[in-house]
């Protein structure tokens, strides 16, 4: 037997924060699929280079593009300003082991702060686009922004699609898998909401594990 959820909140639906239904869908959690966690660096508009740990995207094209397409983009952020107004952007792979530090730069992200400086990061320029990278990352994808659309209407989040112009990998990471494991991918599981009882689940950071060869 399966347990339904629909589109009303179930009243007895616990938060796991004060707010957390006021940020997130209650499918979110009632759902909980995983997706891969990076970060978006961009430059505000004096100049100063922005960090958002970021997840709920994904990555698909053919044979004549390949796009990655972020959501959740909330659009009183610093990010959403600065993707529009650059048109680009760039996503950083980085493994769990630093998840504090870009933690750090949610806490500490005015206007007039150095998010790298924040979080302790490099910086480096992108090659082909005109936003800052992390010389940590494992991988870089440069993007150039397709196309950014408010979803529900409500004024609240964007879905941004960006062009993949330029892929760059580690060369330690260029081999194999690599790529995967905990000094790999990190993955945000959204905190699992008991169905039966509405309890909170905790969210939670993971690694890819192969288990088979296809």
């Amino acid at each position: 037997m399966k347990i339904e959820i629909g589109r009303d909140f179930p009243p007895y639906f616990r938060p796991a924060y004060p707010e957390e239904f006021d940020l997130f869908s209650h499918l979110e959690v009632a759902s909980a699929i995983p997706s891969a966690m990076f970060a978006i660096t961009t430059w505000k508009e004096n100049g100063m280079p922005n960090v958002c740990l970021h997840a709920w995207s994904c990555f698909h094209g053919d044979k004549t593009a390949f796009f990655a397409v972020l959501g959740g983009l909330y659009q009183h952020t610093h990010t959403y300003a600065n993707m529009v107004r650059e048109r680009c952007f760039c996503l950083n792979f980085l493994p769990a082991s630093v998840y504090d530090r870009l933690v750090a730069t949610i806490a500490h992200n005015d206007l007039e702060t150095d998010e790298f400086q924040v979080g302790g990061f490099a910086l480096e320029k992108g090659k082909i686009i005109h936003a800052p990278a992390i010389r940590e990352a494992f991988m870089h994808l440069e993007c150039t922004l397709v196309d950014m659309r408010d979803l529900s209407g409500a004024g609240i989040t964007a879905m941004a699609v960006g062009q993949v112009e330029r892929v760059a990998v580690e060369q330690d990471y260029a081999q194999g898998y690599a790529r995967y494991g905990k000094d790999g991918f990190m993955l945000l599981v959204p905190g699992p909401q008991n169905l039966a009882t509405g309890a909170p689940g905790q969210s939670a950071v993971a690694a890819v594990e192969i288990l088979r060869l296809d």
